[in-house]
Formats: C-alpha cells, sequence, structure tokens
C-alpha cells in the first residue's frame, strides 16, 4: 500500500492529510499531473448566494495529533492554569461541531488516541444541547481509502431486493485480528452490491450521512448539563491496535442545539484505555496539545500554506439560486457556464469571489480562514428555463480542473489517469434530472483534471422550465476548489472509470485488508 506521507501535503496545510490512509500515492512532478492537457472555453460565474451565520467549532489543528492536551477550547480563560489556550466563545441556539484527526502511533506509544468533546455551562440554571444530526467515522473499520470507481449511484430503496447476478455478497471472513481492525465489512458491502451507502474515508461517510440525513447509531440524543457544571458529551477513541502501520483517523460532525451558553473543548488523551473524567478535566486546565505547520500571512506573495483550522467559524451552510443576472431563471442560452465550489484565496477559478468561512477566534499559528469550508453543506438551486424553440439537452457535472486560477472562462482538464491525486471523495445529490423526479446520490472519486463525471442529463422542450437541486456535504478527504458546470449535450462522454455497484466484485476490491498482517 502506497501510504502518502504527510510531508507531502504541508504546501496546502488543507484538511485533505487523511490521504496519508489511501491506498494510492500522488505524484510529486507537476509535469506528471498536467500531462494530456485539454482546455473547454465556459463561462465562470461567482457563486450566488452566501454562508448563514451558524457558528462551527472546527477542530482540525494539529491533524496528526502528537501529544496529549488540549486541541480547541472556548472556554473562559480565568482561573486557568494556561489561558492562552483558550478562545472565550460560547455556543447558543443552533451550532456545529466539526472534527478531523489522525493519530501514527510512535513506537512503543499509546495505542489509542481518544478524543473528548467537553461542555461547560457556567449559569445558574440548567442547559440541554440536543442533537440534530450526528455522524462519526474511523477509516479503520469503519470507512477504508478503497479504490472505488470514480462514479457510483446509491441505491438506499433497494435494500430488499435480491440482484442475482451479484458477486458483492459473499461475506469472506478476515484472516487475522489485524484484518478485521481494518473493516467492517457489513455496511460496505450493502452499498457496494447496490443496497445501501457508498462511501471511501471517513470523510466520504460522515458527508454522506449528513447529505442523507442519517445519524451514526449509538451516539446519544441529547445531554442536560447542571449548573455550572462540566461534563464529557462524547468519548470517541482512535485505536491503532492490529493496524500495519500503526495509523488511523476520525472525522466527526455535530448538528447541535444549545437552550443556553455553553462553553466546548476538544481534549486528547493518549493513552490505551479510555481516560476517567478527572483526566479530561486535567487536560482541560493544562497546556495545548501541539500545532501543526504556521500557515502563510494574509497577502502574502508566492505560495501558500493555508495549514489547518483550529477555532471559531461563522458559516456552516451556502443557500444559492443560480440565474442569470437579473432574472429569476437561468436560460439554456447560457450554457456553458460553471460556478466554483469551496473556492478559496488562491483558488478562485479566476472568479475573484473567496467562499471560505471567516474565523471569529482561532489560535495564533494556525489557519486564519477556514480555508475550503471542511463540513459546509451546500444547496444549490438551478431555475432552468428552455427560452428557445427548439428542444434542448443539458448536461450536469461536478469537476476538479487543474488549474485552480486559469485564464477567464477555460477549464483545464486532462485524461484521467489513476496517478493523477484524488481532489474530491464524496456523495452529491441531485435532483430533477431525466429519469427520476426524485433525489439521486451519487459518489465520486474525482482525480485533479478527471472531465466530469457526468451526473446526468436535463431534457426541456420549448418552452420548459424544470428545477434542479444539487446538495453536497463538503467532505473532509477533498481538495478545492471543484466547478459545478451546466455544458450542451454531448460535451462529457460516459465515464469509463464509472461503475455499476451491483456489479462490483467486493471480494477482490477488499482483499488486500482481508489479509492477515
Amino acid at each position: 500500500m502506497g501510504w502518502r506521507p504527510l510531508q507531502a501535503m504541508a504546501a496546502h496545510g488543507l484538511c485533505s492529510a487523511m490521504a496519508v490512509l489511501a491506498m494510492a500515492a500522488a505524484p510529486t512532478a507537476m509535469g506528471q499531473e498536467q500531462a494530456q492537457s485539454t482546455q473547454r472555453f465556459q463561462t465562470l460565474r461567482p457563486l450566488p448566494g452566501q454562508l448563514d451565520q451558524t457558528p462551527v467549532f472546527n477542530d482540525n489543528n494539529p491533524e496528526s495529533i502528537k501529544a496529549s492536551g488540549i486541541l480547541l477550547s472556548t472556554f473562559a480563560p480565568v482561573g486557568r492554569a494556561h489561558p492562552e489556550a483558550h478562545l472565550d466563545q460560547r455556543f447558543v441556539g443552533n451550532f456545529t461541531v466539526f472534527s478531523h484527526h489522525v493519530y501514527a502511533r510512535p513506537a512503543h506509544g499509546a495505542t489509542t488516541a481518544w478524543l473528548a468533546l467537553l461542555a461547560g455551562n457556567a449559569a445558574d440554571q440548567p442547559v440541554t444541547i440536543t442533537v440534530q444530526e450526528a455522524a462519526t467515522a474511523l477509516s479503520q473499520p469503519d470507512a477504508p481509502f478503497l479504490p472505488l470507481p470514480s462514479f457510483l449511484e446509491e441505491n438506499l430503496a433497494a435494500a430488499d431486493e435480491d440482484h442475482g447476478d451479484t458477486v458483492a455478497n459473499s461475506f469472506r471472513a478476515p484472516l487475522s485480528t489485524a484484518a478485521a481492525a481494518r473493516l467492517d465489512q457489513a455496511p460496505l458491502r450493502r452499498g457496494l452490491g447496490g443496497r445501501g451507502a457508498i462511501y471511501a474515508g471517513p470523510g466520504s461517510r460522515v458527508a454522506g450521512a449528513l447529505v442523507r440525513g442519517d445519524s451514526t447509531p449509538g451516539l446519544p440524543a441529547s445531554w442536560r448539563l447542571p449548573p455550572h457544571s462540566t461534563q464529557t458529551l462524547l468519548l470517541l477513541p482512535i485505536p491503532t491496535s492490529y493496524l500495519d502501520p500503526p495509523v488511523n483517523g476520525r472525522t466527526t460532525q455535530l448538528r447541535l442545539h444549545s437552550s443556553g451558553p455553553v462553553s466546548l473543548a476538544m481534549v486528547a488523551a493518549l493513552q490505551d484505555g479510555p481516560p476517567r473524567l478527572s483526566t479530561l478535566l486535567g487536560l482541560l486546565d493544562g497546556p495545548l496539545s501541539p500545532k501543526g505547520h504556521q500557515p502563510t500571512p494574509p497577502g502574502h506573495a508566492g505560495g501558500i500554506v493555508y495549514s489547518q483550522v483550529s477555532g471559531v467559524q461563522r458559516g456552516a451552510r451556502w443557500l444559492a439560486r443560480l440565474t442569470d443576472p437579473g432574472s429569476d431563471a437561468l436560460s439554456v442560452g447560457s450554457v456553458p457556464v460553471g460556478w466554483p465550489v469551496s473556492a478559496l484565496v488562491g483558488g478562485t477559478m479566476a472568479t475573484g469571489q473567496v467562499q471560505t468561512a471567516p474565523l471569529v477566534a482561532f489560535y495564533p499559528g494556525t489557519a486564519w480562514a477556514a480555508h475550503g469550508n471542511y463540513g459546509v453543506e451546500y444547496h444549490l438551486t438551478l431555475p432552468l428555463l428552455n427560452d428557445t424553440p427548439e428542444p434542448v439537452t443539458l448536461q450536469l457535472a461536478l469537476e476538479s480542473p487543474q488549474e485552480r486560477e486559469p485564464p477567464g472562462g477555460v477549464v483545464s482538464l486532462a485524461a484521467a489517469s489513476p496517478n493523477a491525486p484524488v481532489r474530491f471523495r464524496g456523495p452529491v445529490a441531485v435532483q430533477g434530472l431525466d429519469g427520476s423526479p426524485g433525489e439521486r446520490v451519487f459518489h465520486l472519486v474525482q482525480r485533479r483534471g478527471q472531465p466530469g463525471p457526468l451526473l446526468g442529463a436535463i431534457t426541456l422542450a420549448p418552452g420548459e422550465d424544470r428545477t434542479v437541486v444539487v446538495r453536497l456535504v463538503y467532505p473532509a478527504d477533498a481538495t478545492p476548489p471543484q466547478v459545478l458546470s451546466l455544458l450542451s449535450a454531448h460535451t462529457l462522454a460516459p465515464d469509463p472509470h464509472a461503475g455499476d455497484p451491483r456489479r462490483i466484485d467486493v471480494d477482490a476490491l477488499i482483499a488486500p485488508l482481508l489479509e492477515g498482517s
């Protein structure tokens, strides 16, 4: 297995270092990535709409945990032994928690990194925190980075169907305890057998759960905090026992509501067994766990180091209607047209638009904005209108172009290569395509510069209108930006790397993970 080193990703410093767990390394030579480049000319517009005001507890720095300590705390600094470790912010009403970490066990080190989400109520009245949606996943065994086809459609409604010709359901036992630690076979087999959710990596699995409105089983529905108390909301392990190499990761995203103001903290305890509350409270009064690499400052000339976020961001959802300027509709005459998704400094697709969520509080030496908008939900509505006298067929695609700041109106693509780095790995939900009135969910594994894949077609008669809705939660295993493109018919050919989940040989796909160490 080609483990991608953390150092290779430090130049971007985004939330993509979970690729250390991926099954193929990315090439390092830029020339390799740009081979056989082609250019498609289309209008590139800023994405309409804006982020909402929902506060987000964004816990991603250090991405790779090296020591026990505070990862992120919004508790008040007064009376603390290390006041610099506390950002003094409160959450009330609706808010989101996003957390994404890796633990690589050193020689003779603890087998597990325990992540504890703590909440404090400093008021004289009790506070109730209610879960709206919540998802968490480990890379191993919950969501390994399997080499999936570039395009698969989920079939959640087919759970009881019998696919007689599928080879996906011949359950194969792992050959060792170590192999069993790498893969939770049952839910993955259901999805890849055309009978459930599809995912590759914990960011993909968590994003998919939120897109579908699912919550991870076993998580609490609510917590009650007595006055002047601090308690543990979640205690989540990142285990490395039986893994070779001993590396694992976890992504967590919670959509919560608090009846009163609360402080939050995420602390890491590196030890074999679960820590006691007294240990966690001791960590909360201790120093920060060492942070990752330093970002370049805003406005820096030259290469950009984004670093990762450790702070409180403003904005969890981007709601937009994609129309023509001065119109309530999007005319088919505007095609080909595209909009950046997760545009950031140095990656606006020549639109000049930065969609990055601002940070209202963060630690010095960590990202100064939420570059990448990881965990942000994009809800994009396209009110299409065929205002021509002829029938029109359009194509819809989400793509990861080669150039992040191309010449205006150019989308640079390349022939698909298995050696190009993965830029987007996760689910996209679309409603309004030909062939189905309901919402369809597609899982993409998209490499840099890869054309498409084609999400679907929209055929409109003269004068016909149709609303197309695209939804995604920007996954932790992606690298921005992407472009949502509306194209003329026949611009994109069917993806030769796409697959039918009912025809996947799951035994062959997961065989390397089922072998003993």
